[in-house]
């Protein structure tokens, strides 16, 4: 594609790898087929442009030979407002979409948002945005994003959240039952997506593992709406 601008509008035709650096060496995101991005400079660094998705203001790198795999966006993406109401009638599909992810071969992936292969804010993300909710990225923002809520308030389609004292590093979404799914890294017992229970009195490692990280539970109570918005 020649002609680039930084004030114009693109769309992705296929799904697309996003990185966190101009050498292109680490997974930061992805971008699913027909999400929107803006050039953020096209002064090109040897192997990559600087990107800006619209849907959630996520900054990273796209390969320039993955330039050509992008066309002119026909409509500027714009944020549809969503309140509360709305998100609880979708919160079944939402759930419906990770279980459904589940069933399907997976490993985790770091930086995965695309199927098959996710790690644990990129399921949560493009499970809501499957039914147009969107979050932002990464786990940390989308705590900051939430209502956050008593773990004896929750209800399925919230959001738990895991790490440290310091800052939260999993997320992984209620079922109901004290039951959750979530796409976990091997270094914590499992390689994909699985299910898992609330509690630290259980024979299941993973389990125990991740409650002896609980940090905090959450609502999502609106959509994110975008900076350039």
């Amino acid at each position: 594609m020649t002609n680039l601008s930084t004030l114009t509008e693109y769309r992705c035709r296929v799904d697309l790898d996003l990185y966190s650096s101009p050498l292109c060496e680490g997974l930061a995101t992805q971008a699913a087929a027909n999400r929107h991005l803006r050039i953020e400079s096209i002064a090109p660094t040897e192997q990559a442009l600087p990107v800006r998705l619209c849907e959630d203001d996520y900054h990273a790198w796209l390969k320039l030979e993955d330039v050509d795999r992008l066309e002119l966006a026909t409509d500027i993406y714009q944020a549809a407002t969503i309140d509360r109401t709305t998100i609880a009638a979708k919160i079944p599909e939402v759930i419906a979409f990770t279980l459904a992810a589940m069933q399907i071969p997976n490993r985790y992936l770091w930086g995965g948002t695309v199927a098959p292969n996710y790690d644990c804010s990129g399921l949560m993300q493009a499970a809501f945005g499957s039914v147009g909710v969107w979050l932002p990225r990464d786990s940390y923002q989308q705590e900051a994003f939430v209502e956050q809520i008593s773990i004896d308030d929750l209800l399925p389609g919230d959001t738990i959240f895991f790490g440290t004292p310091a800052k939260t590093d999993h997320v992984a979404l209620y079922l109901g039952d004290l039951k959750y799914i979530h796409s976990s890294g091997i270094q914590m017992g499992r390689n994909g997506i699985g299910i898992n229970i609330l509690t630290d009195r259980t024979e299941d490692p993973v389990s125990c593992g991740y409650y002896s990280k609980l940090r905090c539970c959450g609502r999502v109570m609106r959509s994110y709406v975008s900076k350039a918005d």
